[in-house]
């Protein structure tokens, strides 16, 4: 395990430092939510999931939906990193006729499952591709990332109610639980709590952890891999603008764009924490 963790912990302070320099560069981009789901993403990527980069609709390949699309950065640098395509054309990020749009959009680019942004959509898709498996008798899994924020729409509630019924245990959601969206708290938005409780009502088992701790989220993760009965949700407890001292707890840097100041001191305390 002690192998595992320090691997998954150095690929996502690699996915942090990059994606920032990526969102610099590009003039645009969504930090704050990028840096709350690095670690998870890490996680999957670099230990968990199941696949092959060469042959990425292989039929017996896990599949993981990024349904808050919006995060591309992180999505973009671990699938850069796990071998999806050249690290190199990460420095194309939103730029003119690049594959790397603001959303995921799975024509263009391989790894990806399905387009995703308008919030609400990834968690129903998700839960029709555990339905198929279920049919086929696969033994894939999927994985789905949603922000908790996303939770206000109905159609993931229609969803989790679904997966519940049908007993889909080859699905994991992972909510990302950084308690900010755009511009405000979720509790101040239209609050979640008892958000654990909810998952339960609809016939889900249900795991928390810190977010950010490559252990636990392994812990986690190794358990939603045990064959189930039930769909789980795992809720990671995280940092909106995690590992970057002004970004942290911000709704503000739910989207922007670092200035050149800023950019150093964000560079400097990611060193500082790989060198730890």
């Amino acid at each position: 395990m002690n192998t595992r963790i320090r691997e998954v912990s150095a690929r996502a302070n690699w996915m942090r430092r990059r994606l920032i320099t990526m969102i610099v560069e590009a003039g645009q981009g969504h930090p704050g939510g990028d840096l709350s789901a690095t670690d998870i993403i890490a996680a999957l990527y670099f230990d968990i999931l199941r696949f092959d980069p060469a042959k990425p609709a292989a039929p017996g390949r896990d599949r993981f939906v990024m349904s808050k699309g919006h995060c591309t950065g992180a999505l973009y640098t671990a699938l850069a990193g796990a071998g999806f395509f050249p690290e190199e054309e990460l420095q194309t990020y939103l730029k003119p006729e690049s594959r790397l749009n603001g959303h995921p959009n799975r024509t263009y680019l391989p790894g990806v499952e399905t387009n995703t942004g308008p919030l609400g959509h990834g968690l129903p898709v998700a839960v029709g591709i555990a339905v198929a498996a279920q049919i086929d008798k696969a033994d894939y899994r999927v994985f789905v990332l949603t922000g908790d924020g996303e939770l206000q729409e109905g159609s993931m509630w229609e969803a989790a109610m679904f997966a519940g019924h049908r007993g889909l245990g080859q699905l994991t959601v992972i909510v990302d639980r950084n308690r900010l969206q755009q511009g405000a708290s979720t509790e101040d938005t239209n609050a979640l709590e008892p958000l654990a409780d909810k998952w339960r009502a609809f016939g889900w088992d249900v795991a928390e952890v810190d977010g950010h701790d490559a252990a636990a989220l392994l812990t986690a993760f190794d358990a939603a891999c045990q064959p189930r009965s039930r769909p789980l949700c795992i809720i990671a407890n995280t940092q909106k603008g995690h590992g970057v001292s002004f970004m942290e707890n911000q709704a503000g840097w739910h989207h922007g764009v670092p200035n050149a100041d800023q950019y150093a001191l964000a560079m400097a305390e990611l060193e500082a924490e790989m060198a730890a």
